[in-house]
């Protein structure tokens, strides 16, 4: 067996390929493609198989690229929707392709020296190029509509399945514009294979069977399962409905942490072979670990390492572990003071409270403060009750009646965590 294939089988990667892709993979080294929609300004972990796939295949010495759909995104791929999305003005279309473009880069090695150095393509480039009429007639003619309608994405759209509301005929000339995509890679890159999810095959197919009838050569498709929970619930969404983003700015490296530290055991042992480029004998004995003790949560720790660490850094993954302990009173007072803003609300979501000014923080009496000034505590009496039987901690330590705030006791230079006994939090927030 082709080793990339064998590595997507014992992994779950693998979901179908056409016939003939394991002898094209293994005769030579093969340039292949995914693409991916522009659909804001950031990708989300629902993007990261698409990515690690083309990694894995990179890694296998094969030539990955990354197509992003200034053009196909104008439009939206029809697959697995029910209605047809918005469409994007120009200028945000343009700023999301840039966006992907910087996001993309991070993953593969794009070391021009290297025969199978990754590559970075817009379709805008070439689409921008051709005419309606010199597409209908240059393309078009290629395939018939019986041919296109006998696809699962578009016979689900005009039949109305789950709810549809039909198919505009921008969106079903999608699966021509993909194909398109695939015969220009074929002739001016020498792509031989595009890759997706499984709900991609209509459109890959297309473009093998354009490839076919216009230039009279042969392509391939090779397609990965859509994930889905153990529960099969949808995947990478908060409970809210959220996307968890690859962009920092979008979702904290601290949330996109606790998203994968948080996984059941049954995902957690789906998700380190999907998710992690660890070797099948470390992944094993991580499960085998795992199972003497599940309460450790070793196997979700391992997890959520590997993907905080690849998506972002080491640095930002120990600042999310720090983060993480300090619910769980196993950090400093200063891992607490060094958080940032964004981060520490992240942490301490749903906590309620209080803004003052600085001047009144800086210095302040603290019984003043965890009564009157903050409403934290009902009254001064309450305070010093509180206060004599050590149960008072300012930025997760004791405190006394002694104690001032100074500065330095700020957190991101603005806040501060009052706290009575274990579980009662409240925010002073000094402006």
């Amino acid at each position: 067996m082709n080793a990339f294939i064998e590595e997507l089988k014992w992994r779950g990667l693998f979901a179908d390929m056409m016939p003939g892709t394991e002898e094209q993979l293994n005769k030579e080294m093969t340039t292949a493609y995914i693409g991916f929609d522009p659909t804001a300004d950031s990708l989300h972990i629902g993007s990261l198989i698409p990515i690690k796939v083309l990694a894995h295949y990179q890694q296998h010495g094969h030539k990955p690229i990354a197509l992003v759909g200034g053009a196909t995104g104008m439009i939206g791929d029809p697959s697995g929707k029910s209605n047809e999305r918005n469409a994007l003005d120009e200028h945000t279309l343009n700023h999301y392709v840039d966006c992907l473009k910087g996001q993309l880069s991070k993953f593969l090695n794009f070391d021009g020296t290297e025969a199978n150095s990754a590559e970075l393509v817009n379709n805008y480039d070439w689409m921008k190029e051709i005419s309606f009429l010199e597409f209908i007639r240059d393309i078009g003619k290629n395939l018939t509509v019986n041919y296109m309608m006998a696809k699962e994405s578009v016979k689900k759209r005009i039949t109305g399945e789950g709810g549809a509301e039909g198919m505009s005929f921008t969106e079903f000339s999608y699966q021509l514009l993909q194909g398109y995509d695939f015969l220009h890679l074929y002739k001016e890159k020498n792509v031989r294979l595009q890759m997706g999810g499984s709900d991609q095959w209509g459109n890959i197919t297309t473009g093998t069977e354009l490839i076919r009838r216009k230039v009279q050569g042969e392509a391939f498709a090779l397609t990965v399962p859509l994930i889905t929970k153990a529960d099969g619930s949808k995947f990478g969404k908060s409970e809210a409905g959220e996307n968890y983003w690859l962009d920092p700015k979008r979702t904290s490296p601290y949330k996109f942490y606790q998203f994968w530290v948080n996984a059941t055991d049954v995902d957690a042992e789906r998700f380190i072979k999907f998710y992690t480029f660890l070797s099948k004998e470390e992944i094993d004995a991580l499960i085998a670990d795992h199972q003497t003790a599940p309460h450790e949560r070793k196997l979700q720790k391992k997890l959520a390492e590997e993907v905080t660490v690849w998506v972002h850094d080491q640095e930002e993954f120990e600042k999310a572990v720090k983060a993480s302990e300090i619910l769980f009173g196993r950090s400093t007072a200063e891992d607490l003071v060094n958080l940032d803003e964004a981060t520490f609300l992240e942490v301490f979501d749903g906590v309620p409270q209080k803004e003052l000014s600085k001047s009144e923080v800086l210095g302040s009496n603290v019984i003043d403060l965890i009564s009157d000034k903050s409403g934290f505590l009902k009254s001064k009496g309450e305070a010093k009750r509180e206060l004599t039987s050590n149960a008072i901690s300012i930025n997760k330590e004791k405190v006394n009646e002694t104690f001032e705030v100074a500065e330095k006791d700020l957190i991101d230079g603005k806040f501060l965590l009052l706290q009575k006994g274990k579980k009662n939090y409240f925010i002073v927030k000094a402006i």
